[in-house]
């Protein structure tokens, strides 16, 4: 596929918010101020998925001690901690053209490997029931459903410990 997973950079903010706004309804998707902030805070846990210039893809999330996303994870950067225990993941992202190819595979293994090189203790994620099986595939356990009221949707805490 020719496909290049890289760390962002701060001019990716545009792509990465337009393909965050077609991946998640508008309750759920993350606004471009967020972006701005996590690519400050935390570029070094936030990967794009590029093909020929353009975005295609991303995954991010702050890293904590904490072993369950907690809403304010997701507007608050200050919840970020370079040295914590877990790599959590707000969101793994693929446009819908380049949907079913593999590409959130590989992004998800980027990331498990990047945390695994880092010494992480695991990486934690909120999921809605139907991807819990996704999540699986790599080794992630359902620990039930979440406090998580994001978006008014019903989420899932998974972990994978490394």
């Amino acid at each position: 596929m020719d496909i290049i997973i890289r760390q962002v950079m701060p001019e990716d903010l545009d792509a990465v918010a337009r393909v965050e706004a077609v991946c998640f309804p508008e309750a759920e998707a993350a606004a471009r101020a967020s972006f701005a902030q996590r690519i400050q805070a935390f570029p070094e846990s936030f990967f794009v998925a590029e093909k020929d210039g353009q975005i295609v893809g991303f995954i991010n999330g702050c890293v904590t001690d904490e072993r369950m996303i907690r809403d304010e994870m997701f507007e608050d950067t200050a919840y970020h901690k370079p040295d914590g225990a877990y790599q959590s993941i707000f969101g793994l992202d693929v446009a819908p053209e380049w949907q079913h190819r593999g590409l959130a595979g590989d992004l998800m293994k980027h990331l498990i490997e990047d945390a695994r090189k880092r010494g992480r203790k695991g990486l934690i994620l909120t999921c809605k029931e139907h991807l819990i099986g996704f999540y699986e595939r790599f080794g992630y356990r359902s620990l039930g459903v979440s406090q998580s009221v994001h978006g008014g949707a019903v989420w899932y805490d998974m972990i994978l410990e490394l």
